[in-house]
């Protein structure tokens, strides 16, 4: 990790959520966590994300004949499991469902995407009395691993050498995250922040998918309905930032990596024995492989099961 991204991380160190990918948020190994949904024990759940990337652009970005509109939509089984007041883990289980099309061709591939454990250990949990009102925070530091349970086509890079290695299902790839969160709250009105940062290994085939940084940072009030519900509106903003992607150990390809910055607006409602939430994410600024490519906006939407 270079100095930028370092002090980058200093920086943006509170809690929210996310794993991502290659072009940044689009294709293999995107995961977005968010604000998690409220859960004592353990919950399991299922995701939906939609998210579009315009990719074979010209030079300066410019549409041409070739440009290819990708879509890309999953739907993830995933669940968290807290082991007492130190311990959690989360666990994703994507199945991944790619469509794109161009004037020349179109195609699609369904499939299990690449699986992901994540581990978090709780630093600690404060409370304190601040003006009558009550101020909570909490800090967690983890690591997870990625296992390429998806489907690699090394065909797909050879085939098409000016566009991004995004459309698979997998990365063919063991990855590793460090990750990072913090939550504050003062009385219903908090703060949640997290930092990712996705160290990619080199595949069977001599490809290795850029390490990714990502930050976000949310704002959130929870109202208390009529003592049974909670709801949660949120606001923020998601930061995302990956090198590229490197062929046979030392060539750099050209068309990868990137940033992005999006706008997040979200909800979360919680009951005693369901929670669903959603958020979308609006893309403000980006620069995308070497301008190659373009991240339209995204959707999230959950639905979750404490037991």
């Amino acid at each position: 990790m270079n100095l930028k991204k370092i002090n980058l991380l200093l920086f943006l160190l509170s809690p929210l959520s996310l794993l991502a990918c290659d072009i940044c948020g689009c294709g293999v190994g995107s995961y977005y966590i968010g604000i998690l949904p409220e859960y004592n024990k353990r919950f399991i759940g299922l995701r939906y994300q939609y998210k579009q990337l315009q990719t074979h652009l010209g030079p300066q970005g410019n549409v041409t004949p070739l440009t290819t509109d990708e879509t890309y939509q999953t739907a993830e089984l995933w669940g968290g499991w807290n082991f007492g007041k130190k311990f959690r883990v989360l666990a994703f289980v994507p199945y991944n469902f790619n469509e794109r099309s161009s004037q020349a061709v179109s195609g699609s591939k369904n499939g299990l995407g690449d699986i992901a454990v994540m581990g978090y250990y709780n630093l600690f949990t404060k409370s304190t009395s601040l003006s009558s009102k009550l101020l909570v925070h909490s800090f967690w530091l983890g690591a997870g691993v990625k296992v390429p349970t998806g489907k690699y086509e090394p065909s797909e890079r050879l085939a098409v050498t000016e566009t991004p290695n995004n459309f698979q299902l997998g990365t063919a790839s063991t990855d590793f995250t460090l990750n990072a969160a913090y939550d504050v709250r003062l009385n219903d009105l908090g703060v949640n922040l997290n930092v990712n940062y996705k160290v990619n290994t080199e595949n069977k085939y001599e490809y290795r998918y850029g390490n990714k940084l990502t930050t976000n940072a949310l704002l959130y009030y929870k109202f208390r309905l009529f003592h049974k519900l909670t709801l949660a509106p949120n606001a923020g903003i998601l930061y995302e930032t990956a090198d590229k992607d490197i062929e046979n150990s030392k060539y750099e390809v050209d068309v990868s990596g990137g940033h992005s910055a999006s706008l997040v607006t979200g909800f979360e409602l919680a009951m005693n024995k369901f929670s669903v939430g959603a958020n979308y994410q609006t893309i403000v600024s980006q620069e995308l492989a070497n301008q190659r490519a373009k991240a339209g906006n995204r959707l999230m939407l959950h639905i979750s099961l404490p037991f």
